[in-house]
This record gives structure tokens, C-alpha cells and sequence, in this order.
């Protein structure tokens, strides 16, 4: 089993981001309900802990405090254009040090987590937006799940 330990500090930095990044990106694919976006967030983190145990990796991942550094991009399409590199290179690195499960555990737990921010807020009428549609399709792509 992999853990935090088979990542330098930058590599581990890039792991823990990229999650609540995706969320991020998902938010900022459409104005409004940041609130309860910000609370399904949360919840998808609280309740890949209840899963602890069948996978060291996502463990140590779910265990930190998300965050993400959004303050510093000038647009959101700035910043979705620096997540979805940054989602890619989180793949990446989980890919080449980590087992494929746990890859796929990883990869699943990202996705599931930008899934519920999409869903937590209705934006006109609909459960998921068409910008909040497209923006998961990115995230699925970026994370090397198209077709899967």
C-alpha cells in the first residue's frame, strides 16, 4: 500500500490539492450556491473517511484539511485551466508510485467529490448546469477517465 511517505512534499502537496480543486473548479463553473457547493465539499471528504482502511493513499488524503489556492489566478477560466494541469499531474504522480486500485480509488474519489458539488446547488431550474456539466467532463478528462 502507498501512503504519504512515497511522495516528496511537493509531490504530496500536488495529491492533496487537486481534490478540493476539482470542487473549486466545479463552483466556479457557475454563480450561485458556493454555500452549499462548499458544504457537499465537506461531506464528500466525511464520508470517504467512513471508508477507512481500503486504501492507505486516499486515507492520508482525506485525513488533511482540503484547500486550495484560488486567490491567485486573475479568471476563473484561469483558474480551471491551472486545476485541470494540476489534476493531470496528480494522476500522474499516483499512477507512477501508487497501485492502480489505489489510482482508481483516487481518481474515483475526485470525481465523486465534483459530482456533489454540482449537485448540491440548482442552477435554473436544473439539478447540474450545462457550465457545471461541461467543467465535470474536464475534470473527468483530466483525470484520465474518458470512456471509463
Amino acid at each position: 500500500m502507498t501512503n504519504k511517505a512515497a511522495f516528496s512534499p511537493s509531490e504530496w502537496q500536488t495529491i492533496l490539492e487537486a481534490p478540493p480543486t476539482a470542487g473549486m473548479i466545479v463552483v466556479t463553473a457557475e454563480h450561485g450556491g458556493m454555500f452549499r457547493e462548499t458544504i457537499a465539499m465537506s461531506k464528500a471528504y466525511v464520508e470517504a473517511r467512513g471508508q477507512h482502511g481500503e486504501s492507505e493513499l486516499l486515507d492520508e488524503v482525506v485525513a488533511a484539511k482540503p484547500k486550495v489556492e484560488h486567490g491567485r489566478y486573475a479568471s476563473p477560466e484561469e483558474f480551471r485551466e491551472h486545476g485541470l494541469e494540476q489534476l493531470r499531474d496528480a494522476v500522474a504522480l499516483v499512477d507512477e508510485k501508487a497501485t492502480p486500485e489505489e489510482r482508481d480509488d483516487y481518481r474515483h474519489f475526485v470525481l465523486t467529490l465534483a459530482d456533489k458539488v454540482a449537485a448540491a446547488h440548482r442552477e435554473g431550474g436544473q439539478g447540474v448546469s450545462p457550465a457545471e456539466t461541461e467543467a465535470i467532463k474536464d475534470i473527468s478528462t483530466a483525470l484520465g477517465m474518458t470512456g471509463t
